[in-house]
């Protein structure tokens, strides 16, 4: 970067050149993904699935049970 003195300002680049910048820099992130093996992925997605499988039990037990709560406090 440019050093500035008083009173100066140093200019941004155009905007052709800040877009050109960050094309690159999202191929540079890109090129840092590691894929995951199949064992992975299979692994990850039952870990997902059984994670929401536990999620809807939960809602569900509170949706039943708050109902039933509300019917016997309000009949």
């Amino acid at each position: 970067m440019a050093k500035k003195s008083k009173g100066e300002r140093v200019a941004k680049p155009n905007v052709f050149m800040r877009i050109g910048m960050f094309i690159k820099q999202i191929i540079d992130e890109l090129r840092k993904v590691v894929t995951p093996t199949s064992k992975e992925l299979f692994f990850w997605a039952l870990a997902v699935l059984i994670f929401v499988l536990l999620l809807m039990a939960l809602v569900t037990g509170m949706d039943f049970g708050l109902g039933k709560l509300t019917l016997w406090m309000f009949g």
